[in-house]
């Protein structure tokens, strides 16, 4: 088994493949509308679908709001230059929550954006995830 892919509804659909395409540089892998449902899915990602887990989009027709619920988590993505992708994000008009840093009590490299549909986006600097003991103890209490 394998983790295929996360499910995020948006609002409007043009602006959130611009935002995952253009700004993270994600591809969009596949697009169709289903008139008979009222909606249209999107999947993007950084490769094939037959191996990497991708995002799946979800717009459904006429809906331009939903409540993300005290629940929602957000998704991650791991870069070789966080400083460097957060100024990009910027500059390309996406919103950077939370600057780049070490997380507290680890050694992790963090940052966080928001998508256009206010779905946080963690962005991790690869090579600094922390120690074994660090990720053991993350995976035991998620």
């Amino acid at each position: 088994m394998r983790l295929l892919h996360t499910m995020l509804r948006v609002r409007n659909l043009e602006e959130s493949l611009n935002f995952y395409c253009d700004v993270l540089g994600m591809k969009l892998l596949r697009q169709k509308d289903y008139p008979g449902g009222e909606f249209t899915l999107a999947f993007v990602g950084y490769g094939d679908e037959s191996d990497h887990t991708v995002l799946e989009l979800t717009y459904n027709w006429g809906v331009n709001q939903y409540n993300l619920g005290d629940a929602s988590g957000h998704i991650a993505i791991g870069t070789d230059d966080i400083y460097t992708t957060c100024e990009q994000v910027k500059a390309k008009g996406g919103k950077v929550t939370r600057e780049p840093g070490q997380m507290k009590h680890s050694s992790t490299v963090i940052a966080f954006i928001e998508d256009p549909n206010g779905y946080k986006v963690e962005l991790i600097q690869l090579g600094t995830q922390g120690s074994n003991l660090e990720k053991e103890v993350a995976v035991s209490t998620n």
